[in-house]
């Protein structure tokens, strides 16, 4: 099976499994509902363990469905965005839940307000996607910087962190578009299709995800795309893939404790 007919099954897999993660969702709703776990601790802990699968679940099934964008031209719903605003406040959000980890999570810009015209969702896909990885691979201690600037008629977004860094040669394989070998000392995440969706997200952008990495040291992804306005307006009109749950706890579900989802913290 070629690379183009597997992105076209990806999708069909993931409508089939959507279906079924449905279902496992209804019944442990039913099995542990949230009055009965705001009473009981041991119950949310274990509930929580529960809702911590069925997120990350969710989250890989979303990454399948997107699958197809990776050999196909799909048009991107571009709007005029403040993007200072966009990101800083998905940074917001997500610095509590990074500080269960035990990560410090920051956002820098000198830019008051900033205008381009970008796709909010797959802009919001991509940070998440940066985001997990470094929560993943940066000890408790640790800080993750998020940072947005201009140079040169290009808006650069990068997510540096201090983690255990990347060996050279892994460097080359990141953004394969499949599966790929991971350093041995570092555990297996997911498909492997993380990083290559968001080097297509950032395609289709017209722009492109950047990496520099030194064992020890930590990881910088950078994301760099094309500073422009379309006149469309101002937006804040999007596509809820997240099925209506809490869009940074799916982002991130991979690299979180299973604290985050205890009953009082997924409001």
């Amino acid at each position: 099976m070629g690379e183009k007919d597997l992105a076209a099954l990806l999708p069909n897999i993931a409508a089939q499994a959507r279906g079924v993660l449905g279902s496992l969702r209804l019944a442990s709703i039913q099995l542990a509902p949230a009055e009965a776990r705001e009473k009981d601790p041991a119950l949310d802990r274990k509930a929580a363990l529960l809702d911590q699968s069925y997120y990350r679940l969710l989250r890989l099934v979303n990454n399948l469905s997107l699958a197809a964008c990776m050999t196909e031209e799909r048009p991107l719903r571009l709007r005029d965005q403040d993007l200072v605003s966009l990101v800083g406040e998905y940074c917001e959000r997500a610095a509590g839940l990074a500080e269960m980890a035990g990560v410090n999570l920051r956002f820098v810009c000198v830019l008051e307000r900033h205008i381009c015209a970008v796709d909010s969702d797959a802009l919001e896909q991509i940070l998440s996607q940066l985001l997990s990885n470094s929560l993943k691979f940066t000890p408790a201690g640790g800080t993750i910087t998020v940072e947005l600037r201009l140079m040169k008629k290009r808006v650069l977004l990068s997510v540096e962190d201090t983690g255990c860094g990347i060996a050279e040669e892994q460097l080359t394989k990141l953004f394969d578009r499949f599966l790929h070998n991971n350093p041995p000392e570092l555990p297996s995440h997911g498909l492997g299709l993380g990083l290559a969706l968001c080097q297509r997200l950032a395609e289709l952008h017209g722009g492109m995800v950047m990496a520099v990495s030194h064992p020890g040291r930590g990881s910088r992804f950078t994301l760099s795309l094309p500073d422009r306005q379309i006149g469309s307006g101002v937006s804040d009109i999007g596509f809820d893939y997240s099925g209506g749950f809490n869009r940074t706890l799916l982002g991130l579900a991979d690299a979180l404790p299973s604290d985050a989802f205890l009953i009082r913290n997924q409001g």
